[in-house]
């Protein structure tokens, strides 16, 4: 089976030379010799100061931190996207405020900014759009609507790391980003993530949240925080990825081209269009079927020729069942049908030529049939 992705992972004689030292350190965790070397060598990467940026245990607890530390009233309206993975509806779930959710737009599945002025109320208090499949969101129009309506803009940015937006750093959007390094990701910690912020001042509410209250330094409670740090064995296998980070993302950049090239003209398979943004990682390739029961009678038929497939997103998180006896259904219809009709095929930088050719001899079977 060609699973969807696979973890990039580096020679293992490098990984060994890499935590070597913590044999004699014997210091595994609490921002050690490996965490701040991977804060710096991150933020040089992203263009600023390691005040600007915390890493966590993982994506979603850097989410949950970044949503605590901007400091929002208790229960306020967070205007989102229901075209996620759970983990983003659930953050502002579990930090006490309201998910409202905007539809996308049909040509990237980005949160769409002309839809969003309508959802703002009194209790609104930020925005937190999704960069989707590595793709970005409309990032000026949204600063646009935050700055007149005074509300804060954080960005889920989970998918976005190693894109290369012109003449910008992706670290500069919004109030904030998060960054997740799971093991499937562009880059990765095995598992880990960070958050990136606009005023220095938020740091030490983050070291806060992620060291049970605890700042980096003073030996003080400050607020009920919990346990997110990145451990040291997590931050050298970040390390070591940094170093093959623009290989792999171009290596997945020729592969994604290998599949415009090679079923873009299939009648009934869409393709999302990346040519207003070349930056992309490429870390997920999305096909959307015409039905969605196309779309699952193409993922069984791919599996029953070996390759793996994943209908990523599904279903749109205003549709999970939690959300809905909470916060009743929002009407989303372009976020609800993408949902039900998208398929990622698998990219990863190791695909050989002849798995790309199964790959697409499978899918173009499927609709020759």
């Amino acid at each position: 089976m060609i699973p969807v992705t696979r973890s990039v992972m580096p020679a293992f004689e490098e990984y060994a030379e890499e935590i070597r030292s913590l044999w004699d350190s014997r210091w595994l965790t609490n921002m050690g010799e490996k965490h701040r070397a991977l804060e710096q060598k991150l933020a040089e990467l992203l263009g600023i100061g390691t005040d600007r940026l915390r890493l966590f245990a993982n994506g979603h607890l850097a989410l949950e931190a970044m949503l605590r530390a901007a400091d929002l009233p208790e229960g306020a309206e967070i205007i989102t996207t229901p075209f996620t993975f759970a983990s983003t509806t659930n953050a502002i779930i579990r930090c006490g405020f309201t998910p409202v959710f905007c539809d996308v737009k049909r040509e990237d599945l980005t949160i769409d900014p002309a839809k969003v002025g309508a959802l703002i109320t009194e209790r609104t208090a930020a925005i937190l759009p999704v960069h989707v499949y590595g793709g970005l969101c409309d990032v000026p129009a949204l600063e646009a609507i935050a700055e007149k309506h005074g509300l804060k803009l954080f960005f889920d940015a989970a998918h976005a790391f190693g894109d290369r937006p012109a003449g910008r750093s992706i670290a500069e959007y919004g109030d904030g980003s998060m960054f997740s390094f799971h093991a499937t990701k562009v880059f990765h910690t095995i598992e880990g993530g960070c958050v990136v912020f606009k005023d220095p001042a938020m740091g030490a509410r983050l070291d806060a949240e992620k060291n049970f209250g605890l700042g980096y330094e003073k030996d003080a409670y400050t607020v009920a925080g919990g346990n997110a740090k990145m451990n040291e064995f997590a931050a050298a296998m970040g390390l070591c990825n940094l170093r093959h980070l623009d290989d792999a993302v171009a290596a997945r950049q020729r592969i994604a081209a290998r599949f415009r090239t090679e079923l873009g003209d299939i009648p009934g398979l869409t393709i999302l269009n990346r040519e207003n943004d070349p930056g992309c990682n490429e870390i997920y390739f999305p096909v959307l079927a015409e039905t969605e029961r196309d779309r699952d009678a193409l993922a069984a038929h791919l599996q029953e020729r070996g390759v793996g497939a994943r209908k990523y997103f599904y279903p749109a998180t205003n549709e999970l069942p939690y959300v809905t006896e909470r916060f009743g259904h929002s009407e989303t219809p372009v976020a609800a049908d993408a949902s039900r009709r998208v398929l990622t095929l698998p990219i990863y930088p190791e695909l050989t030529e002849e798995e790309l050719q199964t790959i697409f001899s499978a899918v173009r079977s499927y609709f020759t049939r």
